[in-house]
């Protein structure tokens, strides 16, 4: 600047610049921080220390905790069940037990497409059973969905999962959004697309089906009490009318929401005395990688003994679809956010499914129970150009379905136990 002279108007130029710059800081920011306040004004979450039972308004038999099961809710739904069920849909073997099908779908985004690839090959190939209780967490939820309506809608859950794109999930917030949403992504499309196929015709032939003494249960997980709820769809399906075919769509939303990329759903609970509070509920797979399913085989038999029914007399027979690879798969990351957190938010979730799927055969395993395990095989390699990519997808599709047309081998153990010959006992 040296020995530049310097004027009124110079100086008031300079004094405009310098308010021009901090108001586009502060404006902004007081804004967002209005906006904020006013967004965190609006929860009613239940105090901590806060101990009666909740339940939804008008539905109060249509969930459960996974832990901590509600009898009146989840045993007398399943002791519902058996009385339901058609004397041909589960036969009994030569040694006079009765076996009962269970499947356990997996999460894990656009490799949903193996799953339902699988399914349809499932079907062709013939062998595909008639599932007492179908249960899916995150995209497991819609396969799990399509799986108890039955071959009838393998045409639709293979355009679901071949004809998606990303900009059918998600869009990106603006900055207001972000803040006030708590999410990165606009889970917009993704609501579009889940009243595209839930309609009232899904909802009755979802309500035939449980009445018929069949089980849907998808999960869902309580952020505020970190606990994963289980959520008997067949019973939401029965209600009838709008309010049922809404809480059907929110509660399948509710799973898809994975945390910081979609917004949280909030579901409006009552108390027994009357207090009104909203849950803030999230995806599955933030807490189960795979539906813990003994929890339900459990009260299986806690509702064949009410009923006068030997336990012994029938047998779960577990299958689980994961539509995770059991098998580490290098890729070279870029450096950048996105990039290293999808990274990051695969590997946890492929090491939940893993760990799921342990604990669930540990359980099995004491319990002498069949388990059956297909998973998406190590020799495929993903090419992914976007996080749901419609011609990798189609390919991971026919993948599926051509491991099960041509009689697919179930792993009788996870990967890397050595006891390959650990069968069920009779």
């Amino acid at each position: 600047m040296g020995n530049r002279i310097i004027r009124y108007g110079d100086v008031r130029a300079i004094s405009k610049k310098w308010l021009a710059g901090i108001l586009v800081i502060v404006l902004p920011i007081s804004l967002i921080s209005i906006r904020s306040c006013t967004i965190v004004r609006t929860r009613c979450a239940a105090p901590i220390d806060f101990g009666e039972k909740v339940s939804i308004s008008g539905m109060s038999d249509i969930r459960s905790y996974i832990d901590d099961p509600d009898p009146v809710v989840m045993q007398k739904s399943l002791i519902d069940s058996f009385k339901e069920e058609g004397s041909g849909d589960y036969p009994t073997n030569e040694f006079g037990i009765k076996t009962y099908p269970v499947l356990a779908v997996s999460g894990a985004g656009a490799n949903g497409a193996y799953g339902a690839g699988f399914l349809r090959g499932w079907s062709k190939e013939g062998s595909r059973p008639l599932f007492k209780i179908i249960t899916g967490v995150s995209t497991g939820a819609f396969i799990a969905i399509y799986a108890f309506l039955g071959r009838d809608y393998d045409d639709r859950l293979e355009s679901f999962f071949t004809t998606l794109a990303t900009k059918d999930i998600m869009k990106r917030n603006n900055v207001f959004n972000i803040l006030s949403e708590g999410s990165f992504m606009s889970s917009a499309p993704l609501i579009k697309k889940i009243a595209s196929f839930v309609d009232e015709d899904l909802i009755a032939r979802v309500a035939k089906e449980h009445k018929r003494g069949r089980r849907l249960f998808i999960g869902t997980v309580n952020l505020d009490a970190q606990e994963f709820v289980v959520w008997d769809m067949g019973a939401v399906a029965c209600k009838g009318g709008p309010d049922s075919v809404k809480m059907f769509r929110k509660i399948i939303l509710a799973s898809n929401s994975l945390p910081m990329t979609f917004p949280p759903v909030y579901f409006k609970v009552v108390s027994a005395s009357g207090d009104i509070y909203d849950e803030m509920h999230v995806d599955a797979g933030t807490m189960r990688g795979v539906f813990y399913i003994d929890r339900l085989t459990k009260n299986m038999e806690g509702a064949a003994k009410i009923l006068g029914i030997d336990p012994s007399k029938y047998r779960p027979q577990i299958y689980i679809l994961s539509n995770c690879s059991m098998s580490p798969i290098r890729q070279q990351v870029k450096k950048s956010l996105v990039a290293i957190s999808v990274r990051a938010i695969d590997t946890v979730v492929a090491s939940e499914n893993s760990g799921d799927i342990y604990r669930l055969y540990a359980n099995a395993k004491r319990r002498g129970l069949d388990f059956n395990l297909a998973y998406v095989p190590a020799d495929f390699k993903p090419q992914l150009k976007e996080l749901f990519d419609k011609k990798e997808m189609r390919r991971l599709f026919n993948r599926g379905y051509d491991d099960a047309i041509s009689g697919y081998k179930w792993h009788k153990t996870p990967p890397g136990y050595e006891a390959e010959d650990d069968g069920p006992k009779n």
